[in-house]
This record gives structure tokens, sequence and C-alpha cells, in this order.
């Protein structure tokens, strides 16, 4: 029989897994600035924990280490506290101009791409 399983320290992490899964299932993959701030805050934090785990027994179990660890996380929630109020004021201030300009230019930026990609294969297939 199938299974699925999330490990996380507190409730607020497998909550977050279990949103990315769901996302990764409905094959959301478009995201905001801001969303994949959280995303890579959340990468961070999941590295930081195969890390722990990795840690020899000593090791793990010492104060120190564990204060490491939590400095880690508390330092990767600060940065993205940071960066996504930075991210939002600056949504305010243009009224999202910024973000849509930004967005209109990688997608006319891949457009090129795709036509440069183009034309250079129909010039393979004409010899």
């Amino acid at each position: 029989m199938p299974s699925l399983s999330f490990e996380g320290e507190t409730h607020d992490d497998l909550v977050r897994k279990v949103r990315r899964w769901l996302a990764s299932v409905d094959g959301d993959e478009h995201l905001t600035a801001v969303e994949a701030v959280e995303k890579a805050s959340e990468i961070t934090k999941d590295a930081l924990s195969v890390i722990a785990a990795a840690a020899p027994g000593q090791i793990a179990s010492s104060d120190i280490f564990k204060g490491l660890r939590k400095m880690g996380y508390d330092a990767t929630d600060s940065t993205k506290r940071a960066v996504t109020t930075g991210l939002n004021a600056l949504a305010e201030v243009t009224g999202g101009g910024l973000v849509k300009r930004a967005d209109r230019a990688r997608k006319d930026a891949v457009y090129e791409m795709n036509a440069s990609v183009a034309r250079q294969m129909l010039k393979t297939l004409r010899g």
C-alpha cells in the first residue's frame, strides 16, 4: 500500500512541507518574487535539518551545535522577513508595476530566444 510521510520539528514545518508537496502535485510553477524568497528560505532550513541529522550523536546533542542550528534558522527567517518586506514595500510604492515590467521583460526575453532558435532551426533545415 502506498504511503506518504513528512517529518518536521514543528507543526509549521509539517504544514510548509505538505503545502510544498501539494503545489508540486498541482504543477504550480509560477512564483511571485515573495513566494520565491519564501521557498528559498524553506530549502535553506531543510538543508540545515539535513546537516544536523548527519552530525554524530555527541556533536548533535551538544548545546553549541543546537545553538548554531537555531542561529541558522533565525538568520534565515530574519533574511526572509527583510527581503519580503522590501519586495512588498516596492510593490506597494510602484503599484506592482515594477514587478509586472520585470515579468514582461522575462517573457519578452524568452520569446526572443525562442524566435532566434526557430530561425536557426529553419536555416539548418534549409541547408
